[in-house]
């Protein structure tokens, strides 16, 4: 395993110390870590080997020195991830896939809410005596793939589900408050009886007051809390204003699957199947979308693009990376990590990072180390601990060029709710099929060692490693 680069991990957690302003001040190291050196230099640091099924979530705690995770296991773990060991590992109570796990704010890390397949929202709660407590706190008809956590705040909390609804959770009390239900646009501008599948949530870091929605359709929603908790009528869907690239609009074929808010209150957004899109708030077309072509729709600014990756087969997330921000990140379908200069969208790194997919991405909060996860069992930690810095690999162009067919190919090829229905139909039978293979032939081995059928939107893949269930939209 390689180790940082000039340091030992005690020199390392120095450099973290001094990021936090426990040793010297910030200004030098926050230049370093913003630099595209340090960012050619990123390099593997380990691998956190603890669950037994897909990781589909990662989050740092405020100070950095935790992550926690969540997997198709049904587990949460808290990782010292400088030593790469295990703090602590608990059922989490979910009957399903874990989709999100994060930490309360001001909590000592003693509360970790959690979100999964099953439509729950739960929360762990680490008592003093080292036992782990657990509740469910709401429940959706729907999967959630994501929660956001009020800045600041150790009770506050909102969830969003595929059934449409937001949810609102305050830890003092034992309730969830349903405040809106997503719809879809219409001509008219009336409300649509169509929801939208909602698939990330995100809340403005400069004013909590705001949160944005994504999902099933082309549109960002962004939304004002106090409009819900001043009016009594709940579950009316009015935006404040909506996001979305002019070509998209009104396609009907695209969907959202992760947003994500700088500290400048710019709005990234990832679209399934199609690009990353940077919006700065001047970009929005207002509440009402549809009423805003024409020559006013026309004057707006266009958003920034990344560009290069695949996301087709999972829900996956977006993030930026960097003290101020300075670059974008993203997994990809064809299991690398790209990292774009936010400013231009020139891509600067391009790093294997998953044999199969790479899904999730989460920053340190004060030093230059990532997490990853994708398809593979194991969390990836990241850090600038190479010798030489990394140009783009000789074949960085092929890769992107094998994307963009995949992307346009698919584009081409329209599937009905019957086609889609008869898919879900066949890896089912085939899921249970293989199941009563493994049992009817005693068959122990771990998924890894199996190298059999493997599950992911209905591609089989001969190698892929406890692909089954992970985070499918």
């Amino acid at each position: 395993m390689k180790r940082l680069y000039k340091s030992t991990d005690d020199e390392f957690m120095e450099f973290h110390k001094s990021e936090i302003g426990v040793s010297q001040p910030r200004n030098f190291t926050r230049r370093i870590s913003a630099s595209e050196v340090t960012v050619k230099r990123l390099d593997l640091y380990g691998k956190l080997i603890g669950h037994e099924g897909c990781v589909n979530t990662i989050d740092f705690n405020a100070t950095g020195d935790v992550l926690v995770s969540g997997s198709d296991d049904r587990r949460v773990i808290l990782w010292d991830w400088a030593t790469r060991k295990s703090k602590l590992s608990y059922s989490s109570g979910h009957m399903d896939n874990i989709f999100q796990a994060r930490f309360m704010p001001f909590t000592d890390d003693r509360k970790v809410v959690t979100a999964a397949a099953d439509g729950q929202v739960r929360l762990g709660l680490l008592l003093e005596n080292g036992h782990i407590e657990t509740k469910r706190l709401g429940k959706h008809q729907g999967r959630v793939h994501n929660l956001a956590v009020e800045p600041g705040s150790p009770y506050i909390l909102y969830s969003c589900s595929e059934d449409g609804f937001v949810q609102h959770y305050d830890l003092r009390s034992n309730c969830a408050t349903k405040i809106l239900c997503c719809s879809s646009f219409t001509e008219n501008n009336k409300q649509s009886s169509s929801s939208v599948r909602l698939n990330s949530i995100v809340m403005d870091p400069r004013n909590p007051n705001y949160f944005a929605v994504g999902g099933s359709d082309e549109y960002v929603r962004v939304y004002d809390i106090r409009m819900y908790q001043m009016d009594a009528s709940h579950n009316t869907d009015r935006p404040i204003n909506t996001f979305c690239p002019h070509h998209l609009i009104e396609t009907h074929d695209v969907h959202i699957t992760a947003l994500a808010y700088s500290s400048s209150s710019e709005l990234l957004v990832s679209y399934n199947d199609e690009l990353i899109y940077l919006f700065q708030k001047n970009m929005g077309l207002g509440p009402s979308p549809l009423s805003s072509q024409g020559e006013d729709a026309k004057k707006l600014d266009e958003p920034q693009v990344y560009s290069g990756h695949r996301n087709s087969r999972t829900v996956k997330g977006v993030s930026f990376f960097g003290p101020g921000d300075e670059y974008v990140m993203s997994g990809s379908d064809c299991g690398r990590i790209f990292i774009w200069k936010k400013k231009g969208a020139k891509l600067v790194r391009l790093m294997v990072g998953d044999r199969h997919i790479v899904n999730q991405l989460a920053p340190h909060p004060y030093i230059p180390v990532l997490a990853t996860c994708g398809i593979e069992k194991t969390i990836k930690l990241w850090t600038p601990s190479s010798k030489n810095v990394t140009p783009l690999p000789r074949d960085a162009q092929k890769i992107m060029e094998a994307n963009k067919r995949g992307r346009e190919d698919h584009s081409r090829a329209t599937l009905t709710p019957d086609v889609i229905m008869h898919v879900l139909r066949m890896h089912r039978r085939q899921a249970l099929a293989y199941v009563e293979r493994r049992h009817t032939r005693g068959d122990i081995e771990s998924d890894e060692d199996d190298g059999g059928e493997a599950y992911v939107l209905g591609f089989s893949d001969g190698d892929t490693e406890g692909a089954s269930e992970c985070s499918i939209s």
